[in-house]
């Protein structure tokens, strides 16, 4: 294959499947690592009792990944207080994440109606832009390294072009061959990139729908597969394996490189749900040591669930009113589970040893210190 002026629009982009073998003996191999891995997964977040400790985390870690790799940075601390409503001043970089997990539970609760396609792409990109998008009309567009202004791609244009390209994307995602989910997600997302249908936000789109793909294949239950963690990690590898799909037809590296991702990324996250499984057990044992009066499953649960609480996330659950919702999370400050702060004219309570371990690259958490003995 004759390889792509990058200066000039790729409307000669081969259309899916691809011409050459692509379940290679290599590609079949690290498949069945990455579903074993994805398998464990799954088991490991049915151990938690409640399914809103990883929905209301792991995607916001997703969140700021994927936004991170497009060089829009935001910190765990700014996301998890601006997704317990306390303020509404968050700055730019933390709504764009706070937007990406919005587009990522849209299109995850959108599987439940309706299949996968185009149409979820555009839906997925407004939200995570915070405009209504569609697919580029106008020339012009190009791929540029940030750093030295290199055109790394140019992807097709015309309004007719990108309709065929993506109406035949759709094909192949809901094809009825045999080629495995993953491989196929490695392929659709190849794909997604190199038509560059939107003037922006591509790429987390992109991202998103590679999560929405495993789902409706039954691969994951909910939108918690922290990908973009590996992705932002091998960043260069990734645009780089992306490039050579389109100079040289190289799948096999790409395909490999995305099952790679997924894999790391499942085994991973089931460490981190063990480890936040066993932070839930020490803190509840810590609460009733140090003070057995307060103890309830449910508070233990609530505190994970929302470790950026507020008095209003206890009346919700139904745990207490009011007066008694705010003794609770003082008492849990004073006995070091959590640590009071004013944000405007609202009281958070932070969660401070489960913040740590969410920011940690390892699994592991200080314990508390036992209570003085008399």
């Amino acid at each position: 294959m004759p390889s792509p002026d990058l200066e000039k629009p790729y409307n000669d982009l081969p259309r899916l499947p691809p011409a050459r073998d692509i379940e290679t003996k290599a590609v079949l191999k690290r498949c069945i690592q990455a579903r074993a891995a994805l398998a464990e997964l799954r088991l490991a977040g049915k151990l938690l009792p409640d399914a809103s400790v990883l929905i209301n985390t792991i995607p916001l870690l997703e969140a700021k990944d994927s936004t991170e790799i497009e060089n829009i940075v935001t910190t765990n601390d700014a996301l998890f207080r601006e997704a317990s409503h306390a303020t509404d001043t968050a700055d730019p970089a933390t709504k764009e994440a706070l937007r990406y997990r919005a587009a990522l539970y849209s299109g995850f609760q959108g599987l439940e109606t309706r299949p996968l396609s185009a149409r979820t792409a555009i839906e997925v990109c407004s939200i995570v832009k915070g405009v209504d998008m569609d697919f580029r009309k106008l020339p012009g567009t190009q791929l540029k390294n940030s750093y030295t202004g290199e055109i790394i791609h140019t992807p097709p244009e015309g309004g007719d072009q990108l309709r065929e390209l993506l109406s035949d994307w759709e094909r192949y995602l809901h094809a009825s061959d045999d080629v495995d989910p993953l491989i196929r997600m490695a392929v659709l997302h190849y794909q997604f990139e190199a038509i560059h249908p939107f003037l922006d936000g591509n790429g987390r789109t992109g991202r998103i729908l590679n999560i929405l793909i495993l789902v409706q294949a039954g691969l994951l239950d909910t939108p918690t597969l922290y990908l973009s963690r590996h992705i932002l990690r091998t960043r260069a590898d990734y645009y780089r394996l992306l490039q050579m799909v389109t100079r040289e037809g190289a799948w096999e590296p790409w395909i490999l490189y995305m099952l790679t991702a997924v894999e790391t990324t499942a085994v991973w996250t089931n460490l981190r749900i063990r480890a936040i499984r066993d932070l839930m057990e020490h803190t509840a044992a810590h609460i009733k040591q140090a003070a057995p009066s307060l103890y309830s499953h449910e508070l233990v649960l609530c505190i994970f669930a929302q470790p950026y609480a507020r008095i209003g996330n206890l009346i919700e659950r139904g745990i207490a009113k009011r007066v008694s919702a705010s003794r609770y999370l003082k008492q849990l400050a004073e006995i070091g589970v959590l640590v009071e702060q004013k944000v405007g004219r609202d009281k958070l309570f932070i969660h401070a040893k489960y913040m740590d371990l969410l920011a940690r690259d390892d699994h592991a958490f200080e314990p508390y210190p036992k209570p003085a003995t008399t």
